[in-house]
């Protein structure tokens, strides 16, 4: 093979070379502009630091791995089958396969929470499926249309460079360009070293964010211990899940709530639902297929009462402490009540929890969520939730039993201060991002949209997809973690140390 600078074969190499460097430059600002839906799925930055590392980090890495792809496909081809007509034919085949794969990937994080891997390959199937049987014949050719799209976009982009190649090497701007994409990269890295060194998570939070994401200079170690100990740099970065329970401080300065609504009845049934479902088939009736709860029934009955994740359980408990969310004493227990001390009957109660074995009749004037049991023996588990309370229909995905009273304060009783201050959960469907924390059995229980993070006291974890169950072989999302536990302990006089 003659490669000479002045054989054919090499000057058609050279010449493939160079119109693959646009071919890719054209790429890089169709991938920079599919990768804002991995910016929107998740909450914004907090900080000007914040924003600064994500857009640096959105133009570096993009273009990193639109790079990379070009270097691993289509450089190869041109070296060894030099041929013009036939190279742009499959260059433009291989960006449209990978613009489609970015995009199902972009589709998944934005929809569930992770990327695309070996592991979730069930999760996605399902998902699809779903949507494929759902499809009407407007977005069937819509999708038909996009392909369309991106396949033409790539077989005009590489043929217009092709034919203009001499007047586009004539242009100055991609080296300016270049030398931009270049510094961002390095400023990233610069900077989440410097984040990582600092604990400042409102950069290492976005670690996982983007595909393909490259290794960090976090180090997570899970210690061995009676307690969670999240060492993740140094002595001053270390974030600790003690009993901290002793330390639970009362919230001060209670808002004024008047609980002038209708009544609630909140049903927590404490053997499996043997009712005809059709009882709850009735138009007015909503049901929450994903209601994630512990399977320890004290943890589990504390989650629905107190509105506060168990691991405060202990100290709050014996300490015979009320709600402090009740501060009209507008709460009612009856039947098999788990907290003893709690029990009472009034009538102008506003929130009645019914502790029962058996669905009691309904009366359709009434309110209620009823919450199903659960037989499941591992540390957490999802069961089903009911109610003809509109409040809950919108939603979607993951809540946990401490969400369905912050819920009836927020919408229900008007009550969003008093709600936010007393209690850790999420309004049902005004959360931007899906996602929660509790604790029980000695295990940290963190969930964002459908991946949830499992973190045991002798320092092993997993990941699971909580829609399908199967394993999701990522890298431990340390920040989210951080922030979870900061959540968590909002109560303890730790919180504001972490």
């Amino acid at each position: 093979m003659n490669l000479t600078p002045h054989s054919p074969f090499s000057s058609k190499a050279s010449q493939l070379l160079s119109w693959g460097h646009w071919f890719t430059f054209a790429n890089i600002g169709l991938v920079l502009i599919i990768a804002l839906t991995y910016l929107a799925a998740d909450s914004a930055p907090n900080s000007f630091g914040g924003w600064i590392y994500m857009i640096v980090t959105w133009l570096s890495h993009t273009s990193f791995i639109t790079f990379c792809a070009f270097v691993l496909t289509v450089f190869p081809l041109s070296l060894v089958f030099p041929y013009p007509r036939h190279i742009r034919g499959m260059a433009a085949v291989i960006a449209t396969v990978g613009i489609l794969t970015l995009c199902l990937d972009a589709f998944v994080y934005y929809q569930q929470g992770y990327h695309i891997s070996v592991q979730s390959i069930p999760e996605i199937a399902s998902l699809l499926i779903g949507m494929i049987n759902g499809l009407s014949i407007a977005t069937a050719l819509f999708v038909i249309f996009l392909i369309a799209i991106i396949l033409a976009f790539e077989l005009v982009v590489g043929n217009h460079a092709w034919r203009h190649l001499d007047k586009l090497k004539s242009y100055r701007f991609p080296k300016y360009a270049t030398a931009v994409l270049v510094s961002c990269f390095a400023i990233s890295h610069l900077m989440h070293v410097w984040a990582d060194a600092n604990n400042y998570f409102d950069i290492t939070k976005q670690d996982n964010v983007l595909p393909l994401s490259y290794p960090t200079t976090a180090k997570t170690l899970l210690a061995r211990h009676e307690l969670l100990d999240l060492n993740e740099y140094q002595q001053a970065r270390t974030v600790r899940l003690e009993n901290a329970t002793s330390n639970y401080q009362l919230p001060a300065n209670l808002a004024a709530c008047k609980f002038d609504a209708a009544p609630v009845e909140i049903v927590v049934m404490t053997e499996s639902l043997q009712s005809d479902e059709s009882t709850f088939q009735d138009l007015q009736w909503y049901t929450q297929t994903q209601l994630l709860v512990p399977t320890n029934p004290l943890d589990r009955y504390f989650n629905l009462v107190y509105g506060l994740p168990a691991y405060y359980r202990t100290t709050v408990t014996e300490r015979r402490l009320t709600p402090v969310w009740n501060t009209a004493n507008i709460l009612t227990l009856s039947g098999k009540v788990p907290f003893d001390y709690l029990e009472q009957e009034i009538d102008d109660g506003k929130i009645s929890f019914v502790f029962s074995d058996k669905l009691p009749e309904l009366d359709k004037a009434k309110n209620y969520v009823i919450i199903e049991q659960s037989n499941e023996k591992s540390i957490v588990t999802q069961t089903s939730l009911h109610t003809n309370l509109p409040y809950f229909s919108d939603h979607s995905g993951l809540m946990q039993g401490n969400d369905i009273m912050v819920t009836l304060l927020d919408k229900h009783f008007g009550c969003s201060q008093l709600a936010k201050q007393t209690m850790l959960g999420n309004v049902i469907g005004s959360e931007s991002v899906n996602q929660g924390v509790n604790y029980s059995q000695g295990v940290l229980i963190a969930y964002k949209k459908d991946r949830i993070i499992l973190v045991n006291h002798d320092g092993s974890h997993k990941q699971i997809s909580a829609k399908e169950g199967f394993h999701i072989e990522q890298k431990l999302d340390t920040p989210f973690l951080v922030q979870s536990i900061k959540r968590l302990k909002q109560f303890t006089g730790k919180a504001s140390n972490l």
